[in-house]
């Protein structure tokens, strides 16, 4: 069986379609890494500049003393300055967050539709009438009631009345008479 030729056309034009998307990933994928390269590079240049390399040599203990101390004192300015973005920052994505929560509100939220219930007509004309609710009404008293024992409680008495009493055979005697 030989294929036709409009079947031979949707398979060229599917390969074709193949080729033209893998040779626009790989592009893609060399355009990334030539990107990456060049943030990387601008960075370095940036930092460069920005930074100077320290020239250590030659230098007395003195010098190297008020170097760390320019450092430090740098140092500081930019972490106020990091800390005060950082309060910024946070600040803004509460505000956002508390934005979008009254967009919510104002937009209201999306209620489901609802789903139809079938009755029986018994059922509608029983929650018309009185009887239904009377019925409810009656539910506690078919529940059963349960009367709770109170339970005897001994007298606490002087524990020295009870030594007395039970000291010598009167005590063995009843202690005996007790337990039958």
């Amino acid at each position: 069986m030989s294929e036709g030729p409009s079947k031979r056309k949707r398979k060229f034009a599917a390969t074709r379609r193949l080729l033209l998307k893998s040779k626009l990933l790989k592009k893609a994928a060399a355009m990334l890494v030539a990107e990456g390269e060049e943030k990387e590079r601008e960075k370095e240049r940036v930092v460069n500049e920005s930074y100077p390399p320290l020239q250590l040599s030659g230098m007395s203990v003195q010098e190297l003393q008020e170097l760390c101390k320019e450092l430090h004192r740098k140092i500081d300015v930019v972490d106020e300055a990091r800390y005060d973005m950082e309060v910024k920052a946070g600040k803004n994505e509460k505000e956002i967050i508390s934005l979008s929560q009254k967009i919510i509100e104002l937009k209201g939220i999306k209620r489901p539709n609802l789903k139809r219930v079938k009755k029986t007509t018994d059922d509608m004309l029983g929650a018309c009438t009185e009887t239904s609710r009377l019925t409810k009404a009656d539910f506690k008293a078919n529940l059963k009631t349960v009367k709770k024992e109170d339970e005897k409680r001994e007298e606490v008495t002087d524990w020295r009345k009870n030594v007395e009493a039970m000291s010598g055979m009167e005590g063995r005697k009843k202690m005996f008479n007790a337990g039958q």
